[in-house]
């Protein structure tokens, strides 16, 4: 009985999240939520100059789909003008939502460049030169910590550079899931980098862009785990995806 239940709340649950007015009223919670966690820390935050560099610039600024949550309020606080990548489904949207509310615009989509219709507009975005670009380059679906395409495609079209960016944190909370998304909790240090640009060559050809590829992912596996050693031993995994915590 208890689990025919909780069965129909889910599936209730849901239905409703896919609604317009729900999703808003989440985004605002998750946008009050995170400035309280982010006001209540201590903040150590390197490489800010090279974000207030891009902020109104041709960019594209990357990190791991598990460590979105505080690099909002960094957006907002640089006054970060830009677009984010977010996925066309609930969840994305409501994300996307959230982020509106800290200045940043949406393409609906995918990081992974499987869509033409985001790659054109992201291309677009860039080459209007007063934008700059947001995306997970392991998201929506994984596998965790690798570094699919599409920033490489955006990267080589315009001429914008890839920057890594992350953060950690002293109280640290990993969720179960694929990303091993990371809540800070409040009354936390927060430390964070924002790494060198790297630019591609518009004459890279597509045979050349694993070596690429591997050496932004190497950068950006040893920028998180960095970051993560001065808190925890637990060191997340590379090649999750949601099929692994289907119960």
């Amino acid at each position: 009985m208890k689990k025919a239940l909780k069965k129909r709340l889910r599936r209730f649950f849901r239905f409703i999240y896919g609604w317009g007015v729900i999703q808003w009223f989440l985004a605002v919670v998750y946008y009050v939520l995170i400035w309280f966690v982010y006001l209540t820390s201590r903040k150590e935050i390197n490489g800010l100059q090279i974000l207030r560099k891009y902020a109104r610039k041709p960019a594209i600024f990357v990190f791991w789909h598990g460590r979105t949550m505080m690099l909002s309020p960094v957006i907002a606080l640089n006054r970060v003008r830009g677009y984010a990548i977010a996925d066309s489904k609930k969840d994305g949207r409501a994300i996307a939502k959230m982020e509106k509310l800290f200045g940043l615009k949406t393409i609906y989509g995918s990081s992974d460049g499987g869509g033409v219709n985001v790659l054109k507009r992201g291309i677009s975005v860039l080459n209007n030169g007063k934008y700059c670009l947001a995306l997970s380059p392991d998201g929506p679906n994984g596998p965790s910590m690798r570094f699919h395409d599409g920033a490489l495609y955006f990267a080589k079209m315009t001429g914008a550079p890839i920057i890594p960016v992350c953060y950690s944190c002293s109280r640290p909370w990993f969720l179960n899931r694929w990303d091993r998304y990371l809540l800070m909790k409040p009354f936390s240090i927060m430390t964070g980098t924002v790494g060198e640009p790297i630019f591609i060559d518009r004459k890279t050809k597509t045979e050349e862009f694993e070596a690429v590829r591997k050496k932004l992912e190497d950068i950006m596996v040893k920028q998180a785990y960095d970051l993560d050693k001065r808190f925890t031993d637990f060191r997340v995994e590379q090649d999750l995806t949601p099929e692994n915590f289907i119960k």
